[in-house]
């Protein structure tokens, strides 16, 4: 380079393994050393003349993105810096292939000059590329141990049993006191029962979607957003704007969390250096169960699992599932009947064109003579006491469940509420000994005050969920239940599915046979 003076870039980078970091606010002293390094060794070349600064914070060497690389090497390329100054090569990168592809060859083709202090990297010095191609292998050998023994430390965590995602799903959050640890949040936990029991009663996806849209209620990266999670959602519409949808409700109603399993590892990078996701044999799958508080009764999940595989078909004019879907069969070729409209009727034929069963029966007809036939089964086979009792025993054991979340909540937030008021009392001393200054003071009891008035809503909040379920337990009328149940007036799905297995139908309209779950 025949010049007088040298246009200097100089890169910093804080790799996201560094430990010495002040705060997230505040620049590290690790940037700052590196600064302190580069700029004295320019001073000490009157020659070099800094052009600009690099600084990428947080981010890894391997060939990932970052920002303020790609505004290195773009200025590179443009030829607005001569020398590219780093603390070392491995600040610039670890990967081998950025390596070779940048320093040793496409600086060389736009006469850029690289030098790296603590290690002597230097483009200019003739015989200094094995020792540069040396280092980037040690480099390189040195991501892939650190990224073999996080994949162990994981795997360990994922065995003993622990949450190793940044985030939770809809319905839990992640334990202020273990971050490894999933509890429930009750709120969200209230739509997810909502969402089981609406698709036992016949709903599917997208009507349930619309249902929720319907009241309001935030759709799982909204709830998020507004609890103060910093998810990030890919999507082109604000936050606000993003509605629930079909494919949500499937995963909620098919997702073994809600039992209380844990089911991770389902997906892994191809490797450290190249970070496309792809998926696991379901049997490397590493599945924990009990790990956590459940929202799903396990009867109830089995039933909505069994369901899903049943369901064929929903009317485009109701977003329902048909009372029988699944439960309808021919006795002669025992294929499914499908239910099918004319101008007047909906009615059920043999699914299988080949039968010779060309009868069909009226939806409305069969619809009838179900709902008799379970009336009558009823009747002859009900027992008062015991069916209370089991409606009572049912109840006692929702209410408990319900009271035990909501009180374990409360204490929860009591705890805060405690130490909240130790650290205003800390506060005042540290004030008092001239730890802290005034306005420090007045930032901090701010922050504590605030939190304290969110506790005390919370409470409240709590108190009123209480004195509901209480008020709800006290004024169930249990022979109320019975009578309804006794001779039922309108049949759903979830009456059908709790009595029928299946129905077959033959040439005789009349000739119905009923298989029953009992």
């Amino acid at each position: 380079m025949n010049k007088n003076i040298y246009k200097v870039g100089i890169y910093l980078r804080l790799s996201n393994e560094d430990k010495d970091k002040i705060s997230i606010d505040e620049t590290s002293e690790s940037i700052k050393n590196q600064r302190n390094m580069l700029i004295d060794y320019i001073s000490k070349n009157p020659e070099f003349k800094l052009i600009d600064e690099y600084c990428d914070e947080d981010l890894s060497g391997a060939g990932t993105y970052r920002p303020e690389f790609e505004r290195l090497i773009k200025d590179c390329e443009n030829r607005k810096i001569d020398i590219v100054l780093c603390k070392s090569q491995s600040r610039f990168s670890r990967d081998m292939e950025i390596v070779e592809k940048y320093i040793n060859n496409k600086f060389k083709e736009w006469n850029i000059r690289f030098i790296g202090l603590s290690d002597n990297a230097d483009t200019d010095i003739a015989g200094n590329k094995k020792a540069r191609q040396i280092n980037g292998l040690v480099n390189e050998w040195y991501l892939e141990d650190v990224s073999n023994n996080i994949r162990s430390a994981f795997k360990a965590k994922m065995l003993n049993g622990e949450f190793i995602s940044p985030f939770a799903a809809f319905g839990y959050e992640i334990d202020k006191n273990n971050n490894n640890k999933l509890v429930v949040d009750i709120d969200a936990a209230i739509i997810v029962e909502e969402i089981y029991n609406l698709y036992l009663k016949g709903l599917g996806y997208t009507s349930i979607s619309k249902y929720l849209n319907n009241k309001h209620i935030p759709s799982p990266s909204l709830y998020k957003y507004l609890k103060g999670s910093k998810l990030n959602v890919v999507s082109s519409l604000p936050r606000d704007k993003i509605k629930w949808n079909p494919k949500a409700i499937k995963i909620i109603l098919s997702n073994e969390l809600y039992i209380g399993n844990l089911i991770q590892g389902k997906r892994t990078t191809i490797s450290y250096k190249n970070h496309k996701i792809k998926n696991k044999d379901k049997k490397e799958w590493i599945c924990i169960k009990g790990a956590h508080e459940a929202i799903i009764d396990k009867e109830i999940f089995d039933k909505v699992q069994i369901e899903m595989r049943k369901r064929n078909r929903i009317s485009i004019n109701t977003g329902k599932v048909h009372l029988f879907s699944g439960k309808i069969f021919c006795s002669e070729c025992k294929h499914s009947m499908r239910k099918k409209n004319s101008s007047k009727h909906k009615y059920l034929v043999c699914h299988n064109n080949d039968c010779f069963n060309k009868t069909s029966i009226r939806y409305d007809l069969l619809e009838k003579i179900i709902k008799d036939e379970i009336n009558n089964k009823i009747t002859k086979y009900i027992d008062k006491d015991v069916i209370i009792g089991l409606i009572k025993e049912k109840n006692n054991i929702d209410f408990k469940n319900k009271m035990i979340i909501l009180e374990k909540r409360k204490n929860e937030i009591n705890n805060k509420m405690i130490n909240n008021k130790i650290f205003i009392q800390n506060l005042y001393e540290d004030k008092v000994k001239c730890i802290i200054n005034e306005e420090q003071f007045k930032y901090l009891i701010d922050i504590y005050n605030k939190n304290e008035n969110t506790y005390i809503n919370q409470i409240e909040e709590i108190n009123k969920n209480i004195d509901v379920i209480l008020r709800r337990n006290n004024a169930i009328d249990y022979e109320e239940i019975l009578n309804k149940y006794k001779n039922i007036k309108v049949l759903n799905k979830i009456i059908v599915d709790e009595f029928i297995d299946k129905i077959f139908i033959d040439n005789n309209k009349k000739n119905i046979k009923i298989i029953w779950n009992f």
